[in-house]
């Protein structure tokens, strides 16, 4: 008996070990209105063996039953808002999860409608795979793709989502016709080469009879493809995120005592190493890691998406919303874009419109920074992926967006890397979180230099230049502030410089200064600000305008 149990013990161990090392897969399912979303959902469960029997009997009992000839409402196993049920329409992103022998699932099923094109963003942020469900009788109705599933396919490829799955549904009302898949596939495949979509497939299901969903339809013996289960269970997960250069920021910085000091973060991509030459940013200075530390203990290597205490062999100034990223061999390709001016595109997810001019919080991996939209460059038509000239951004509309944040970011491309390519605003007096932002590049260049002003500029006795250069670098879009006041002294200067470089912002002063004083001032400026200083006072005044941008 005790040897039985000891057996049991061990083969349940065995069977927790297996499935906690199983691969995740998240999906998202989209398309038009009463397309099927739902019940394809519904049936996908309960083909697999994951409802519960008394979900599967509440559903069966349920006054609201839109399935015809006996069929069970598949759809009722998500809607579960009481409006949902009442109206047979998605409304809010229901998250469902399964499993089965090969992988586990998480599926995000969003609404159709295009009012709630936010909720289809959230659901589909994280997402591997985008299942967009086309109705065979309504492409036929039409004669072509319905706006809605455009749209949907538009916003997967403008979240990165790898995998794209037309699911082409209702195909026994058509009577399983191969002649209407292999037309709605031609039309899905070109409008997803026009979006640059790499990885396409089109399966013909009916959600309601279960044909090629879980199990092969006997039906369409035409079709020789994947059913949609074995698709999830077989589609290459992506591993961009490991693969790209180091990018670990910091969340925050642990010292539960004198002898230990950690910064602890997720590796946002690539891989960190146990004694790997790093750079801190923004102020690239470089060490070591000395050590990579878990709960379950010390690691040799840590890899995206994993969360880890780092420990560095020398003692750097880091805290939380800078980041850490392989030391440069050679030149700084491999380094993420460092810029205060960055062009993303926004799904605008608030009743009241993104206007011009108007700042918010944004936050970009651990940092949260003040955002300045300066810029509508375009407005996209979702339904025929026309641009148009914007002034403002209304909910639930789409547009590429220049932002000026009050610090530089750190970042690459959201074609490159989720993680480092995503930003979301949030207003400043509600909390409420505005908008989704996939960053596209920086935005462009204010001069001819690289971007990076000194944090302090000293032009001796030269007050009317000061004040010159300060409305010419604002001018460019560099904030700056001429510190000659009489309340600041000398002695105070490097407090006040911190403050406003820590704030963006490049100190200019006209006060006379010792030799001395300069030194001193220079040496405690660049232990905090990598710009340094700019001295003056052997330039001429045509060159330091210059340098600020003016070629008049």
């Amino acid at each position: 008996m005790a040897n039985d149990l000891l057996t049991s013990d061990h083969d349940f161990q065995e069977f927790l070990d297996a499935h906690l090392g199983q691969e995740l897969l998240r999906f998202t399912t989209a398309g038009s209105v009463d397309d099927g979303k739902s019940t394809l959902i519904g049936r996908l469960l309960h083909d697999t063996k994951s409802v519960y029997e008394d979900q599967l009997a509440a559903v069966k009992k349920s006054r609201v039953n839109r399935a015809a000839n006996g069929h069970v409402d598949f759809s009722l196993l998500t809607d579960g808002l009481k409006a949902e049920r009442e109206q047979g329409i998605t409304i809010d992103v229901a998250y469902r999860y399964f499993s089965t022998s090969r992988r586990k699932f998480i599926i995000a099923d969003t609404p159709g409608h295009e009012q709630y094109t936010r909720n289809m963003a959230t659901g589909a942020s994280t997402a591997d795979v985008a299942i967009v469900l086309i109705d065979a009788k309504a492409y036929l109705r039409e004669g072509k793709l319905l706006p809605q599933s455009r749209r949907h396919t538009y916003i997967a490829s403008l979240l990165g989502i790898p995998h794209v799955v037309a699911a082409v549904n209702k195909m026994d009302i058509v009577g399983y016709s191969q002649e209407t898949f292999a037309a709605i596939r031609a039309e899905f495949v070109e409008f997803a080469a026009e979006l640059g979509l790499k990885s396409v497939t089109a399966i013909p299901v009916s959600a309601l009879e279960g044909d090629n969903v879980v199990t092969p339809s006997s039906t369409m013996t035409w079709y020789d493809g994947p059913t949609l289960l074995e698709f999830l269970e077989t589609v290459p997960l992506r591993t961009d995120e490991q693969s790209g250069p180091l990018r670990f920021p910091v969340q925050l910085v642990l010292r539960p005592d004198a002898s230990f000091r950690g910064f602890a973060g997720q590796v946002a991509r690539g891989v960190l190493r146990a004694g790997q030459k790093v750079m801190a940013l923004p102020s690239r200075r470089e060490t070591t890691v000395s050590r990579i530390v878990t709960w379950d203990g010390d690691l040799a290597v840590a890899a995206y998406p994993q969360s880890v205490t780092v420990e560095l062999e020398d003692e750097i100034d880091l805290s939380r919303g800078e980041m850490l990223v392989a030391t440069p061999e050679g030149d700084d390709s491999n380094l993420p874009t460092a810029s205060r001016r960055i062009r993303a595109m926004v799904v605008w997810m608030h009743e009241d419109p993104l206007i011009i001019g108007r700042t918010y919080i944004a936050k970009h991996t651990t940092r949260t920074v003040r955002a300045t939209v300066k810029a509508i460059r375009y407005r996209v038509d979702v339904g025929n992926l026309d641009h148009s000239p914007a002034q403002q951004l209304a909910m639930n509309e789409i547009a590429e967006v220049e932002l000026e944040t009050n610090l530089p970011l750190f970042f690459d491309s959201y074609v490159e890397s989720r993680p480092t390519g995503s930003v979301i605003l949030i207003d400043s007096l509600s909390n409420a979180t505005v908008g989704a932002a996939m960053i596209t590049g920086a935005g462009e260049s204010l001069t001819e230099t690289d971007g990076r002003i000194p944090a302090f500029i000293h032009l001796p006795d030269r007050a009317a230049l000061a004040e010159r250069l300060r409305e010419q670098l604002e001018a460019h879009g560099h904030r700056a502030a001429v510190i000659d006041d009489e309340l600041i002294p000398d002695g105070s200067l490097v407090a006040v410089i911190r403050a406003l470089a820590l704030a963006g912002v490049t100190a200019i002063s006209a006060r006379t200064l010792t030799a001395g004083d300069v030194a001193s001032l220079t040496g405690a400026i660049e232990g905090f600000a990598t710009s340094g200083v700019l001295s003056g006072q052997d330039i001429s005044d045509e060159r330091i305008l210059e340098l600020a941008g003016d070629r008049q």
